[in-house]
């Protein structure tokens, strides 16, 4: 009996790795985490690549009945639980390990790429990064900006500043959530227009220089895939709404840079201008290379 818990990097069925791949033929029970990420393929093609069947492990299994996920593997079966990205990467999956951990399963990892290292493909340095932040949506009546003094304490210390978009997966209504009702609003995927929208609204309040509107930033969408797309910009220029059209469907993320670029980031950013945003006029005006 085991629990494998596999990372199935960022794009597709393919992504995953060979131990991974021949881990989950011989398992009996896969799951597949549907909740903190996509794959941009359907589940069927996981499982034709595969070869077995993938169950949907949405969030409500996962934090209130993994014990459907831990039962088989103290049954004595062999159990996948797929994760996009890495097991342990932009989300973690600790609190599963933990509880298999007490019951006395043993709990196997296989890692694949995540976000959080193949960020570098936006030629900013991985040891420049500070600390990741997540950008929430807002609503009229929740506009948090806790994550705010994280990006100034990051670019306080010349590092730059990765943010996670948020998506909502299987999500209830504030009234059927109070209801009980389990009524799921349709899926929603923060693009990086809105993560800007919000970001200059904050820096509007709280006027630190943080994220002013002629801040670099870089936006990404379907990092790892194909259709991968990478712009840098000034901040203002992804608020605008040519920006859905550059960077299309989701996943998206985006950086804010720090302070000063190393040279040869500079030199790798000045690659990614684009017309519909400003162009390298643009970006050469919020370039600043350290000296």
């Amino acid at each position: 009996m085991s629990l494998h818990i596999i990372g199935l990097g960022l794009s597709d069925a393919k992504d995953i790795t060979v131990r991974g791949l021949e881990t989950v033929r011989k398992c009996t029970k896969v799951f597949l985490e549907a909740y903190t990420s996509i794959l941009l393929c359907p589940k069927e093609e996981l499982e034709e690549f595969y070869g077995v069947p993938v169950l949907l492990a949405d969030r409500e299994l996962v934090e209130q009945g993994s014990d459907e996920i831990l039962d088989a593997a103290a049954a004595g079966e062999e159990v996948a639980f797929l994760v996009v990205g890495d097991p342990f990467g932009a989300t973690t999956h600790t609190d599963m390990v933990l509880r298999a951990r007490e019951r006395n399963i043993p709990v196997h990892v296989i890692h694949n790429a995540s976000i959080m290292n193949a960020i570098a493909c936006c030629g900013l340095q991985l040891y420049s990064f500070g600390q990741t932040i997540s950008i929430p949506f807002f609503t009229k009546t929740w506009q948090p900006d806790s994550f705010y003094p994280r990006i100034k304490s990051n670019r306080d210390a010349g590092l730059h500043t990765l943010a996670l978009l948020d998506i909502k997966v299987k999500e209830q209504s504030e009234i059927n959530l109070a209801r009980g009702r389990k009524i799921y609003e349709p899926p929603r995927f923060m693009t990086v227009r809105q993560a800007a929208e919000q970001l200059l609204l904050i820096e509007e309040r709280r006027d630190e220089g943080v994220c002013a509107p002629k801040s670099l930033a870089i936006g990404m969408s379907r990092v790892g895939a194909s259709t991968q797309v990478i712009v840098a910009a000034p901040l203002e220029k992804f608020a605008e709404a040519e920006c859905d059209e550059v960077f299309g469907g989701p996943l998206h993320s985006l950086v804010l840079v720090g302070p000063k670029l190393h040279p040869i980031e500079a030199d790798f950013i000045r690659g990614f201008a684009c017309e519909a945003l400003g162009g390298l006029e643009a970006l050469n005006e919020v370039i600043v290379v350290e000296e």
